[in-house]
């Protein structure tokens, strides 16, 4: 008996709690709904005055997109207002193909950035790279502008011309690359082979939702060819789908292995992805992975989980940080919203985004601490945005001369006009005198070279001689700076041919053999694949970093 009052007691305290709490999440329940109310009437009232009562008369319709389109600019840079021609993003990862320039665009510290150049793009020709920082889109300032604004003015008719102001780090003035656009055509795995007898690559540039399909293929090839480790190059690779990260996972991952959680504020965002098949690959075949400040999204989501389930080695720099899941709500016929409604963590628990997304002043406590956390065999690996590789590859960084051949198409010019000097790129690589022919070439060209500090002195140059242009220890002064830049350029050359010599050979052999010969070539001096190459075939260094060394 004493047992059935002391049970009845205990519901009875239960209950209690339960409608309590239920009575409390009421409460905070309708007191949202007040806030939203009250909040929506005051926006109508404002809105409502200005377009009825205003001096001018008003574009309602200009006026409300871009009332929206500054609501949103205070959320992070990936929930935005679509407009019908605006689907071109969503159109490239289901069909695979827009008219542009090839590169990927991201928001950092409010500056409008390519995240990465897409592999044989207009972009990559021309030598913009990863961290650049797009100033103007011909004539129109990118300050301030939305990721979608942007993306716009950039994509166009193939064959027409975009010419793009960019800010890159280490470089006084603004740098002008003018391009021809064209069909961008979005080839997920743009290669794939042996490296060696023993080490296959792949590169994936993309996850659209023919992924999947073409790394199993890939990996199929490989392992046809006796392949003992895979590198798979996420670099530059700026993401897509998730669905197609969380299917070339599986390949990697032993089924029923959790894969990655994402967490929103509804109960639809909240999911938790598991392997669902046996791996493609198998577990004796060694795993590396390449990635950069240019890998983003789904590619952060592959490379961090391999790394926090200990599957492979990371190598190369940090990535992007980009780890927001956009949700697309139809709001018309015509217009989308689409908005950030859930945040991807991986395995351990580390969340992919970069903190400082959106506006802190309207968010409540969205701050994510830069702690550590923990692979699956006890691994310390840093949370707090992107994926710190496990080995670091320093980015290699060309000089002004190169640059400045590669931003205005000399590279390529000059193999047009010694093409027909070679039946073969074999015989390309036979001749002796091809450096000392461009330069001779490159003396003809007019070149105006970016050294650092020469557009300062040549501003502070030109103001001191509007004030007194006969001084003559003035102008004493100027022939020795003067002379000094004269002789940097002419110095330039002698410490940048082997780049010269690569970037030149690059360009023929992409005209002989194609972008896979040019991407063939290239992998032979890269500095990522071999550090990876270097590591895979050091069974104590890659056994070590995983903690493999007892198994």
């Amino acid at each position: 008996m004493k047992v059935n009052i002391v049970q009845r007691k205990y519901l009875f305290v239960v209950g209690i709690i339960i409608l309590c709490g239920t009575a409390l999440f009421a409460v905070s329940k309708a007191d949202i709904f007040k806030q939203v109310a009250v909040s929506q009437k005051l926006i109508n009232d404002v809105y409502k005055y200005i377009v009825t009562n205003y001096a001018d008369e008003i574009d309602v319709e200009k006026f409300t997109r871009k009332s929206i389109r500054n609501i949103l600019n205070d959320l992070d840079p990936y929930t935005v207002l679509m407009e019908p021609e605006e689907g071109e993003g969503i159109d490239l990862l289901t069909k695979g193909k827009y008219g542009g320039v090839g590169m990927e665009i991201g928001k950092r510290d409010g500056k409008i950035t390519v995240v990465s150049p897409m592999a044989d793009s207009p972009t990559m020709r021309a030598g913009i790279t990863s961290g650049d920082v797009i100033v103007k889109i011909d004539t129109v300032v990118a300050k301030d502008m939305n990721l979608n604004d942007v993306a716009r003015l950039i994509r166009g008719e193939k064959g027409t011309e975009v010419t793009l102001s960019i800010q890159r780090a280490g470089v006084d003035n603004v740098i002008k690359f003018t391009m021809i656009r064209e069909d961008i055509k979005v080839k997920d795995v743009a290669y794939s082979g042996m490296l060696n007898d023993r080490i296959g690559y792949i590169l994936l540039t993309r996850f659209s939702k023919n992924a999947a399909p073409g790394m199993k293929k890939a990996i199929d090839q490989l392992k046809e060819q006796k392949a003992e480790a895979i590198i798979l190059d996420l670099r530059n690779n700026p993401g897509g789908l998730l669905q197609s990260s969380i299917d070339i996972l599986d390949m990697f991952l032993p089924k029923g292995e959790k894969l990655l959680t994402t967490k929103g504020r509804t109960k639809g965002s909240n999911r938790t992805f598991f392997a669902k098949k046996d791996p493609v690959i198998p577990s004796d075949i060694k795993v590396a992975i390449l990635i950069n400040e240019g890998s983003a999204s789904a590619s952060e989501i592959v490379s961090g989980a391999i790394q926090d389930l200990d599957r492979g080695v990371i190598i190369g720099r940090r990535s992007f940080g980009k780890g927001l899941v956009q949700s697309v709500y139809q709001l018309d016929e015509e217009r989308r919203l689409k908005m950030t409604t859930a945040k991807y963590y991986i395995p351990s628990g580390r969340l992919i985004q970069n903190p400082g997304y959106t506006d802190e002043d309207i968010t409540i406590d969205v701050s994510e601490q830069d702690t550590l956390f923990a692979t699956v065999k006890g691994r310390k690996v840093k949370g707090g945005g992107g994926i710190m590789p496990d080995y670091e590859v320093e980015v290699h960084k060309y000089g002004p001369l190169t640059q400045e051949c590669w931003r205005q198409g000399i590279f390529f010019t000059y193999v047009q006009k010694r093409k027909q000097n070679y039946s073969s790129f074999d015989e390309v690589l036979a001749t002796e005198d091809l450096i000392e022919d461009f330069y001779v070439y490159l003396k003809e060209q007019d070149l105006d070279i970016s050294l650092n500090g020469k557009s300062l002195y040549n501003d502070f140059k030109a103001k001191l001689s509007s004030i007194d242009s006969t001084n003559a220890e003035l102008n004493s002064a100027f022939e020795i700076i003067d002379g000094f830049f004269v002789e940097k350029e002419a110095s330039l050359f002698d410490k940048e041919s082997e780049d010269i010599r690569k970037r030149l050979l690059a360009e023929f052999a992409n005209h002989y053999n194609g972008k896979e010969g040019r991407i063939q070539f290239t992998l032979q001096s890269d500095e990522h694949v071999e550090k990876a190459i270097s590591i895979l075939e050091d069974q104590v260094a890659y056994r070590n970093v995983l903690r493999l060394e007892n198994e």
